[in-house]
């Protein structure tokens, strides 16, 4: 067996010193490491959908029905569009015709769309649409996505009278007595923004 001299053991001594030194020294850098500095911000956002909404009532207040038409009656009606969304919309209308009788009468009934002038009456307003009912008929723009000729623009809260007289012509024949057809008015609205 080997013995080691006094200056070996404390060699050795020196060496187990030094090393539990080093891991001290090590475990103290680490842990002066970890003490930063540190700072962070927080922010909430909340994120709402806006909406396209015709006002209904506006819409339903249009009623030219009438039961007993003869040549050269007129039937003048009132409409209220108004946006009742949260951003700009354009909206256009169109118009389904029924023909259930063969007759076709919607083929002699004239429709005339005009802005409010005085009033709805006096019918006195720009002129948007003429013409006879087909089995669809565009009244004013197109429902089609993207701004088309004739569509409207609201703005929100904005509204606008429009004024729809029909008429049977004085010129139409008996073979239109008892003739009936349905039309229905159809209001597409839809967003401007990012919409062209």
């Amino acid at each position: 067996m080997l013995k080691l001299g006094k200056h070996a053991k404390g060699l050795r001594l020196l060496l187990a010193f030094s090393a539990g030194a080093l891991a001290v020294a090590s475990m103290m850098a680490g842990a002066m490491s970890l003490a930063l500095f540190t700072d962070q911000q927080t922010v909430n956002n909340s994120f709402t959908a806006g909406t396209i909404a015709l006002n209904g009532p506006g819409i339903t207040s249009l009623s030219l029905s009438s039961s007993a038409l003869m040549p050269g009656d007129t039937k003048n009606s009132s409409v209220t569009v108004q946006n009742d969304g949260t951003a700009q919309l354009r909206y256009a209308v169109s118009a389904t015709s029924t023909n259930t009788d063969i007759k076709n009468l919607r083929t002699v009934l004239t429709l005339t769309v005009k802005t409010i002038g005085t009033n709805c009456a006096t019918f006195d307003g720009t002129q948007l649409f003429t013409g006879t009912l087909g089995a669809s008929t565009a009244i004013i723009g197109l429902p089609a996505q993207g701004a088309d000729t004739g569509d409207r623009n609201l703005s929100v809260s904005a509204n606008e009278v429009l004024c729809f007289r029909l008429q049977l012509p004085s010129g139409t024949g008996n073979a239109y007595q008892g003739a009936a057809t349905t039309t229905t008015f159809t209001f597409d609205a839809e967003q401007t923004a990012n919409n062209p």
